[in-house]
């Protein structure tokens, strides 16, 4: 969600958006194939997302149960990994989203979770910041004070970006090549943007990866816009995917907002 502030033409941004645009697909007749070469021929299981089922199948192959199914199907299947903390056949579940409406304080910590991700950031040097917007923090922007000191700093900022980008490609009038050019201006100019400028930046994490996220970001303690965040994906996992991310229980906070709880941490 977003707004125009009456007094500028600043946009400022108060809510990410998350998109879940990825998930897997199973071939089916590839793992047909594989269970009759095992000669196993009755197995099937009641779950109809990919990721869940490659998960099952991970766990199966690792100790041949194909033909010894646990009652209760993938959700008790799942459930039982969950418990032991067999999270290594998590890894093979993927989903990929799209985050907007985020800081680049926000993907500075997103990008210390490397193990199990994968990033594709918007490029300053590539794209005009000119009319860029802004994340402001909900402690500053509920008062107005403080809102004020904010707005107006963030107006110098964005003043001095222009001026700088411009003057720069000005300066490199004598490069011929218009792209490096502009590459060349914006990747100086945006020395004085700061971290509340707005980004957007693909992820792509399994199943295994993205709990960890959750639990991580997720907690009370975390910082409160990846927090945002990290509960938006949770609720699109949920919908998803119920039998990886169901266990997760989301709980009001003292102060507004919520955080996570499950338990099964660190699996």
């Amino acid at each position: 969600m977003s707004s125009i502030e009456p007094e500028s033409a600043t946009t400022i941004i108060r809510e990410p958006r998350v998109y879940l645009v990825g998930r897997q697909a199973i071939d089916d007749a590839a793992l047909a194939r594989f269970l009759a070469d095992e000669d196993v021929s009755h197995w099937t299981t009641d779950t109809e997302e990919a990721g869940e089922t490659l998960v099952e199948v991970a766990g199966r192959l690792c100790y041949k149960s194909y033909a010894r199914p646990r009652p209760g199907g993938n959700a008790a299947y799942i459930g039982h990994i969950l418990e032991v903390g067999h999270g290594s056949v998590l890894e093979h579940a993927v989903f990929n989203f799209i985050i907007t409406g985020v800081s680049r304080s926000f993907t500075h910590e997103l990008v210390r979770h490397r193990a199990g991700f994968g990033y594709s950031q918007l490029s300053q040097r590539f794209v005009d910041e000119s009319r860029c917007s802004f994340v402001e923090p909900d402690p500053i922007a509920d008062d107005p004070e403080l809102h004020k000191i904010w707005l107006d700093t963030i107006a110098v900022c964005q003043t001095a970006y222009k001026a700088l980008a411009d003057g720069l490609n000005a300066r490199f009038k004598s490069i011929e090549d218009k792209t490096l050019r502009r590459k060349k201006a914006r990747e100086a100019a945006r020395s004085v943007l700061p971290n509340a400028t707005e980004t957007q930046i693909f992820v792509t994490g399994n199943a295994r990866a993205l709990r960890h996220f959750i639990e991580m970001r997720g907690d009370a303690a975390a910082d409160a816009e990846i927090r945002k965040v990290a509960i938006a994906m949770l609720k699109a996992l949920q919908e998803e995917s119920p039998n990886l991310f169901g266990d997760y229980d989301l709980v009001d906070l003292p102060g507004g907002g919520q955080a996570t709880s499950t338990a099964h941490r660190k699996v």
